[in-house]
This record gives C-alpha cells, sequence and structure tokens, in this order.
C-alpha cells in the first residue's frame, strides 16, 4: 500500500472524491465543486479551503497536474487540474479497498446474531 512516500490508500473522503471528479475530465476548481455535489447528490459540499488544500496534497503526490489557463476559457483566474496516471492508481487501489470494506461488511451482515436465552 505504501510507495516510497506516498500513502495510497485510505484515501480522505475529500481526496476521493477529487480524484474522481478528475478521472476523465480536466477541471477547474468550481466545476471540481460541483461535480463531487452531483456525485453525492448534494450530501457531500467541499468548500474552497478543503478543495484547494487536497488538490495541493494531490500535486505534491504528482497524482494531479495543475494545467493552468486554457485559452478556450474567458476567465483567465480559472486553473483546470488533470488526474495524472499515479493519480489513476491512486483512485483505482482505493476503489479496490473499498470494495474490499463492503464485501466484508455485506457478509457480517448476513451473519445471524446469537439468540439470548
Amino acid at each position: 500500500m505504501m510507495r516510497g512516500n506516498d500513502k495510497q490508500t485510505p484515501l480522505s473522503l475529500a481526496l476521493f472524491h477529487i480524484l474522481m471528479a478528475l478521472a476523465g475530465h480536466d477541471l477547474h476548481g468550481y466545476a471540481i465543486m460541483q461535480d463531487i455535489s452531483r456525485q453525492t447528490e448534494g450530501q457531500y459540499a467541499l468548500g474552497p479551503g478543503t478543495l484547494y488544500d487536497n488538490l495541493q496534497k494531490a500535486m505534491r503526490r504528482r497524482w494531479v497536474a495543475d494545467l493552468g489557463h486554457r485559452a478556450d476559457d474567458d476567465d483567465p483566474r480559472r486553473r483546470y487540474y488533470r488526474l495524472t496516471s499515479l493519480g489513476t492508481s491512486a483512485l483505482t487501489a482505493e476503489v479496490s479497498r473499498l470494495e474490499n470494506v463492503v464485501r466484508d461488511a455485506k457478509v457480517r451482515l448476513r451473519i445471524p446474531k446469537p439468540r439470548r436465552a
């Protein structure tokens, strides 16, 4: 699970959703927040401080690349971000870990509870 100094899993909830938002799409910060709201059907709202702190962590780990401003965007303040191959690997590892957790939880929920005398 660990590679060098890069912690692979488990990911924080915020970082997990940020990587999911960037899977397949280059997005700017506000679009990432909107995508997370859609992913979670409004159950999880990410504020700008949490977003940018986690983007910085992801960039230090080389999971996310800062693409800067896009020429086709009329707002020069928007910076776009892209999931890297290392970020894809981290997200894949976390999805696998979560699948195992859910599988274990389902097994445990099927175990009959002992009867009291």
